[in-house]
């Protein structure tokens, strides 16, 4: 019997092979990818390896790639995706940049610079009256105070008590910041008083979001990035007598979402002056901050109408908890932008620095040598132009392991230059890439490699720059 049996069974067999057609056994194939509670991603593909799949995607991508169906837009959108993209090592360092229209108009780009594409990003909701203000307040509280649109002789004026421009203020002063791979927009001005709000951009959610306030309101804050946490340094509120600097700080945990209190900034070498003299004439503020060998270093500065005093700076230890003078020659020679603010980026643990000031259409790039104790000249003739009504001309920012410098060219364009910090690093003066050719012809062979190159530009029209920020993802 069981030879009886063993035949049918065996030509059953041999009859679905050679009868049943090949697009049924990709039915049940497809229909086999439904039968648990979800379908896979990839329906010939286990979910583990679509996710492969999904991470090696260029990220510029995943806007579009989240259309696909609801299941794809979820693995877009989630940690596992982009946690996963850091164990394969395929991350992508982004430039994000804010700039302004006029007074109150913001947006924000992204810059993918491997491929040179620009992404934008979703719209900033703007207040634009206060009776539109007062019907959302109460969801949006001030979401629209993101740039930087007062002018330098207003915020003086403020602070030397000539208060008749204070309520007019549009919304302005706000700091960006980023940590925990999300942007922040932190505090501002919301007409004449500062504030304590926070927004955060998240880029894998592509949406905004309002967080937990800082603990301080502050507008024109000082912002930074150490241990994994952001630091809110400084800033000024309205006074009795106008605008007053800020010596408090505190610290941003993007794991609890919750805001800490530093110790204030002493202001020590501010002392010598006489009190009387210090309130009425003069106004101590930090004017930059940098992440640098593991601790916060803060230039500041004494403002006086029209000018502006050196006064060093100060290093807060997180490990200590205290604040030290800083050393003499990096707060002195730290070179002042626009306005009095010291930009810095650090890049492979060295500190990098513009100074405008020696030509009125170009700058030079130096680097901080600590064991000198100096600024030291790494490239020349960096090529500027003469932005008189910009509050910022120019910015600075670190990624791919190279420096950037952010401003306009001659065509009113927007552009990136790289500059190549392990040449910086190794060299005491350099061309700019961008210098006439007869002038490159001309150069003696000896002379160092070209420093700087522009790997992207973008017309925005009559936008200015505001802030930029790197996001790793």
């Amino acid at each position: 019997m069981g030879s009886f049996l063993s035949v049918p069974a065996n030509k059953s067999r041999a009859g679905e092979n050679s009868e049943t057609p090949r697009g049924d056994a990709n039915k049940r194939l497809r229909m086999s990818c439904y039968c648990d509670d979800k379908p896979r991603l990839i329906a010939s593909l286990p979910d583990e390896i679509s996710m492969q799949i999904l991470a090696r995607l260029p990220r510029i991508y995943y806007l579009n790639v989240k259309l696909v169906s609801q299941r794809w837009k979820a693995a877009i959108i989630s940690d596992e995706l982009f946690r996963l993209r850091a164990e394969l090592g395929v991350t992508e360092e982004w430039l994000y940049m804010m700039t302004k229209t006029g007074t109150d108009k913001f947006s924000w780009h992204a810059l993918d610079p491997r491929l040179s594409k620009w992404q934008r990003l979703p719209p900033m909701p703007c207040l634009a009256n206060e009776e539109e203000r007062q019907r959302v307040l109460p969801r949006l509280r001030m979401w629209s105070v993101v740039g930087s649109s007062i002018k330098l002789a207003d915020l003086i004026r403020g602070w030397l008590g000539r208060r008749d421009n204070l309520d007019q203020m549009s919304f302005c002063g706000c700091a960006v910041g980023a940590v925990g791979g999300c942007l922040y927009v932190l505090g501002g001005f919301s007409r004449a008083s500062a504030i304590d709000c926070v927004w955060r951009y998240d880029p894998c959610l592509n949406l905004w979001e309002e967080v937990n306030s800082m603990i301080s309101a502050r507008a024109f804050c000082k912002t930074c990035l150490l241990n994994d946490k952001l630091y809110a340094v400084g800033g000024v509120i309205r006074g009795r007598n106008g605008l007053t600097p800020l010596h408090s700080a505190e610290a941003f945990d993007p794991a609890t979402g919750l805001w800490t209190e530093l110790p204030s900034m002493p202001f020590l070498k501010t002392r010598v002056f006489p009190l009387a003299f210090l309130a009425d004439m003069v106004k101590p503020i930090a004017t930059g901050m940098a992440s640098y060998r593991g601790r916060l270093c803060v230039p500041q500065s004494l403002y006086s109408w029209p000018f502006f005093f050196d006064i060093g700076g100060e290093v807060y230890d997180p490990e200590t908890g205290s604040w030290v003078d800083m050393p003499p020659g990096m707060g002195d020679g730290w070179p002042a932008r626009q306005a009095g603010t010291k930009l810095g980026a650090v890049v492979n643990g060295d500190l990098y620095a513009l100074d405008p000031s020696r030509y009125l259409d170009s700058a030079q790039i130096k680097v901080y040598d600590e064991e000198e104790d100096a600024w030291r000249v790494v490239a020349e003739r960096v090529p500027l132009h003469c932005f008189s009504d910009s509050e910022s001309p120019y910015l600075l920012a670190g990624f791919l392991g190279k420096l950037h410098v952010i401003t306009k060219d001659a065509s009113d364009h927007i552009v990136i230059m790289e500059a190549d910090s392990r040449r910086c690093r190794g060299s005491n003066v350099s061309t700019s890439s961008t210098a006439p050719v007869d002038a490159i012809a001309d150069s003696s062979e000896e002379e160092e490699p070209q420093i700087l190159k522009v790997i992207a530009a973008k017309d925005f029209g009559a936008a200015e720059l505001v802030g930029c920020q790197v996001l790793d993802l």
